[in-house]
């Protein structure tokens, strides 16, 4: 048997039904922008496998720094313990997250840190004498998919049978300028009504949703006033993270910074699973406590493994470096040149663009995971090109090595997808 007989016989895919789509392509190699699968065939890598080798796959020199610590120290329990790739990623990490960033929490992928955001703007709280039981979020937001995390995430189609075991949680639009004042008002309603423990919000950018982007200016005045309500503010950064947005992360880009932040996806650069969620000074001293129930009783087995921080450790020098910031801004001005082409096209609703984050909207009806999606996915793959719709919307995210001849191919794809369907 081939590889895809042998994957049906026992494995379950994520985000598969797998009576309507029972095989997956095998891919036996990565590198650079490129997949490659067992016939040979390659596949410019347009989203970067879900947002996470930014510097390309199998990068030589985090490769190295891999091979480097799994021969020193590979797995080490790190409640009691700690380690020297661990702290020096705290030490540089904190260096370029938002000043207000003092603590950090090692866990295992964006689920798990958004969960973690989640229990520390609860138990802050609780910590403190206060009932707050309700979170605020964003409409269509997606945060995860562990209970807490879907909570707090809008997007139906992912919560299903889960709903009725959630937290509470009330919404609100994305600001676009006009609706400032209402949301504004909802937010002194909901709080008046149960008192809001946090809000949990992806900046500039909602992934899930279809790369929805938004401005920085109409998201301030809301964290203002979760600020002023004592409303906890936490930054899902999983997919924004690590140079997407044209800054090292999408909270630069806002006046007001939030208390609690959360990392996956590129902060280990595609090599291995890791999250970290972080916090302010005021956060973390409401756990410090001599009553031990005070702390924050969260924990991952592989929590700070030494192998996936000297990956991340890596990954931020990468992201420091002269080549890593020219390439970005070579990757954003390739997409607004794309973007003034295409937006012109008949197919084309709208297009959006956040740092080397780029989104086009088709002028199409369809499912977010209906039988014509399937087919764009499969045209594009015929073409050479990963890329993976969202619905009606077609985005790029690959790469920041990618060279200018794959970007054209993947832009060469997405014109034939207009012309085709």
């Amino acid at each position: 048997m081939n590889l895809t007989e042998r994957d049906k016989k026992h494995i379950w895919h994520p985000l598969t039904q797998h009576k309507l789509h029972p095989e997956s392509k095998p891919i036996v190699k990565a590198k650079g922008a490129l997949l490659y699968d067992e016939d040979g065939r390659e596949y410019v890598d347009a989203i970067s496998s879900w947002y996470t080798a930014m510097y390309g796959h199998c990068n030589d020199f985090i490769i190295e720094r891999a091979h480097q610590q799994m021969q020193q120290l590979d797995q080490v329990i790190f409640s009691g313990f700690t380690h020297e790739p661990a702290v020096e990623l705290s030490e540089k990490l904190i260096a370029i997250l938002p000043e207000n960033q003092q603590k950090l929490m090692f866990n295992d992928n964006g689920s798990t840190s958004t969960e973690i955001g989640i229990k520390m703007a609860l138990q802050f709280h609780h910590n403190k004498g206060q009932t707050r039981k309700t979170l605020l979020a964003f409409e269509e937001g997606f945060h995860g998919d562990t209970l807490g995390a879907m909570s707090v995430s809008g997007l139906s189609v992912y919560n299903g049978p889960f709903e009725e075991f959630f937290i509470d949680v009330k919404r609100i639009p994305l600001p676009n300028g006009e609706n400032e004042t209402a949301i504004l008002k909802a937010i002194e309603s909901f709080h008046a009504e149960t008192p809001l423990a946090g809000f949990i919000y992806e900046p500039l950018v909602q992934g899930a949703a279809g790369m929805k982007m938004y401005q920085a200016a109409h998201l301030e005045p809301i964290l203002q006033k979760c600020k002023e309500l004592g409303i906890i503010c936490v930054a899902d950064e999983v997919m924004t993270g690590f140079g997407k947005t044209g800054s090292f992360f999408a909270s630069d880009h806002v006046a007001v910074k939030p208390d609690v932040m959360c990392l996956s996806k590129a902060l280990t650069a595609g090599l291995v699973p890791m999250g970290i969620t972080t916090c302010t000074q005021e956060i973390y001293d409401a756990f410090y406590d001599d009553d031990i129930g005070k702390g924050l009783f969260h924990a991952h087995t592989y929590s700070a493994n030494p192998i996936a921080c000297a990956t991340a450790i890596a990954g931020i020098e990468l992201l420091q470096s002269e080549e890593i910031q020219s390439n970005i801004k070579q990757i954003e001005s390739w997409h607004q040149q794309f973007a003034e082409e295409i937006a012109k096209h008949p197919k084309v609703r709208v297009t959006r663009q956040q740092g080397v984050i780029f989104a086009l909207e088709l002028a199409i009806e369809m499912e977010r995971y209906g039988d014509l999606r399937y087919k764009i996915y499969e045209f594009c793959m015929a073409e050479g090109v990963y890329l993976r719709p969202l619905g009606a919307t077609i985005y790029i995210l690959a790469p920041y090595i990618t060279t200018k001849a794959q970007v054209e191919k993947i832009y060469r794809a997405i014109r034939k997808v207009l012309d085709t369907f």
